[in-house]
C-alpha cells in the first residue's frame, strides 16, 4: 500500500488540447497575462535595440581611422562593452516576469528601431554623430519602457531602466562632446 498522496494540482491534465512545447517559467511575480505581454514586448524591443546599437558601435570601433583613432577607438570599445552588459540583464528581466525573449538575429531585425549602417566608409565624426543620435533614440525608448514597467509595478525593471537610461545619456553626452 502506497503512503504517497497525489496533489491534483501537480498531476498532468489530459484535456485533449495540445499543450505548448515551450516550458512556462513559473515565477511568483503576480503579473497578469496582459502585463507579462506588455513588459515582455517593451523589454524585448530594448534587447533588440541594444543588440543593434552594440553591433553598430563595434562596427564603428573596428573601422575607426584618422588622427583621433586611438581615442575614439577606445571610447567606442568602452561604450560597446557597457551596451553588451545591458543586453543580458534585459533579456533576463523578460524571463523573470514570465515572458519569452528574442530567439534569433531575425527576431532582433524585426524588433529593432536602431538602424544599421552598412556603408563602406563613414567618417569618424559622422560615426560619432550617428552613435550619439542612436543613443538619444535609446534614451527615448528607455523612457517609454519606464512608463510601462512603472504602470505594471515592475519595480526591478523600472530601477534597472533608470540605470540604463543614465548610461545611455552619458554615452550620448560623451559622443556629442567629442564632435564639438
Amino acid at each position: 500500500m502506497s503512503t504517497h498522496s497525489h496533489d491534483k494540482s501537480t498531476m498532468p491534465m489530459h484535456t485533449g488540447e495540445k499543450q505548448s512545447q515551450v516550458p512556462k517559467l513559473m515565477v511568483p511575480d503576480g503579473f497578469s497575462p496582459e502585463e507579462v505581454r506588455n513588459l515582455s514586448s517593451v523589454l524585448n524591443a530594448l534587447v533588440a535595440d541594444s543588440f543593434a546599437l552594440y553591433i553598430k558601435t563595434k562596427n564603428f570601433h573596428w573601422h575607426m581611422s584618422g588622427h583621433t583613432f586611438r581615442d575614439y577607438h577606445l571610447l567606442l570599445d568602452e561604450q560597446a562593452a557597457q551596451i553588451f552588459e545591458m543586453i543580458d540583464a534585459m533579456a533576463e528581466r523578460v524571463r523573470k516576469v514570465g515572458g519569452n525573449t528574442i530567439h534569433s538575429i531575425g527576431h532582433i531585425a524585426r524588433l529593432q528601431r536602431i538602424h544599421d549602417n552598412d556603408e563602406e566608409y563613414v567618417s569618424p565624426i559622422d560615426m560619432l554623430k550617428e552613435l550619439c543620435n542612436d543613443n538619444r533614440s535609446l534614451v527615448e525608448s528607455l523612457r517609454g519602457a519606464h512608463v510601462v514597467t512603472s504602470k505594471a509595478g515592475d519595480y526591478a525593471s523600472t530601477s534597472m531602466i533608470e540605470i540604463w537610461l543614465d548610461e545611455a545619456e552619458r554615452r550620448a553626452w560623451f559622443l556629442f562632446e567629442a564632435t564639438q
